[in-house]
């Protein structure tokens, strides 16, 4: 065999065993890491158990006399009032505990339920005749308050009418409306905003008020 064939050989022999030395050493020392995290779980579990026992003497009678009796003979002088404070508590008889007789709770107050919502169409009424039938309207609901009234008008004073404790809401009247948006009919505008009032505030009843002839209290009673 030549002698660079043989040179060859012995590298990769070499080689070999270099790799199978290194593989060895590894191997080692995933051993000795797997004992040292064995050794050190042990070692933690150990320290958990000696620092529960140590919580347990603290809290354990004994203990507690005992550092009192230390304390006792450092300063006597500042621990015997507190040694006695402590030995007359654990001498102390329990207090007896007296059944006391509870009250049967009351059954719940009903909640009444909210009273419905009419929805009032005043129309063409100047200012002193929409504010007369908000009062007359008051009145009814002082003698027979069986509803929540909303008030939609045209009048463009309303807002001064908030005061008088009834919901009111406003639509321009057609004058307006047609001068400012003459591309759409007034009554379309009133059809959509009742259908809106009706809707948001659950009305069931819708009363249109005669400007002609605004009811009276014993019209609005019956």
């Amino acid at each position: 065999m030549p002698e660079t064939a043989l040179q060859t050989l012995d590298t990769a022999q070499r080689a070999r065993w270099e790799l199978a030395a290194m593989a060895g050493r590894l191997r080692m020392l995933e051993s000795r890491l797997v004992e040292e995290r064995h050794r050190g779980d042990e070692l933690r579990r150990e320290r958990d158990r000696e620092r529960r026992r140590a919580d347990r003497l603290r809290r354990s009678e004994a203990y507690r006399i005992g550092a009192g009796l230390l304390a006792l003979l450092r300063n006597p002088v500042q621990a015997a009032p507190r040694l006695t404070r402590s030995l007359v508590r654990r001498l102390r008889p329990a207090p007896r505990t007296i059944a006391l007789a509870l009250e049967p709770a009351g059954t719940p107050a009903a909640v009444a339920p909210r009273p419905p919502v009419h929805l009032y169409v005043v129309i063409g009424l100047e200012f002193e005749a929409v504010r007369e039938f908000v009062l007359t309207l008051r009145q009814r609901l002082q003698v027979d308050p069986d509803h929540r009234p909303v008030v939609m008008t045209d009048c463009e004073s309303f807002a001064l009418l908030r005061d008088l404790g009834v919901l009111l809401e406003y639509l321009p009247d057609r004058a307006t409306w047609e001068r400012h948006r003459p591309d759409r009919s007034w009554e379309d505008v009133l059809s959509e905003r009742l259908s809106r009032l009706y809707r948001d505030h659950e009305s069931v009843r819708t009363i249109i008020i005669d400007r002609a002839h605004p009811p009276t209290l014993a019209e609005l009673l019956r």
